[in-house]
């Protein structure tokens, strides 16, 4: 019963990562009007949506990994707790990138200065898929 659940979660993540991709690619993709030398600056959100997935791609392959036939019913809920964790952090910290990635490209097109804060606001957005990734890791190798 829980060998399908566990491993059943881990698309959060990537609808995070996939909201924040095409987020910051809208932006990318209207600022590149403006200032075509600034879309190789300008790619850092798009790679940093992309490394949240990778968060639940780790946590998924740890638990289908630990997944065996006498499972006992608390193992099974420490891996759905550590699925959800990744999962629902990834989420959050995707929809976090691309909003902050599409404004931050946007205006780093008008004001180059901008450029700082807009890297500062999205390491404290990664962050929080990290945060979810380490409660994961915890909670799937007990």
């Amino acid at each position: 019963m829980s060998r399908g659940r566990s491993c059943g979660d881990y698309h959060v993540p990537a609808l995070g990562a996939a909201y924040g991709t095409a987020k910051s690619g809208t932006g990318i993709a209207a600022m590149s009007v403006m200032r075509p030398e600034m879309i190789m600056k300008s790619i850092i959100p798009v790679v940093m949506a992309g490394i949240i997935a990778i968060y639940g791609l780790v946590v998924a392959v740890l638990i289908a990994n630990s997944l065996n036939d006498g499972i006992s019913l608390y193992r099974s809920f420490l891996q759905l707790g550590a699925g959800l964790s990744v999962g629902l952090s990834g989420l959050a910290a995707g929809f976090a990138i691309g909003i902050v990635g599409d404004a931050g490209v946007r205006g780093t097109a008008q004001q180059p200065r901008l450029f700082v804060g807009m890297i500062l606001i999205l390491i404290f957005a990664e962050v929080l898929g990290l945060y979810g990734l380490i409660v994961a890791l915890i909670l799937s190798t007990k």
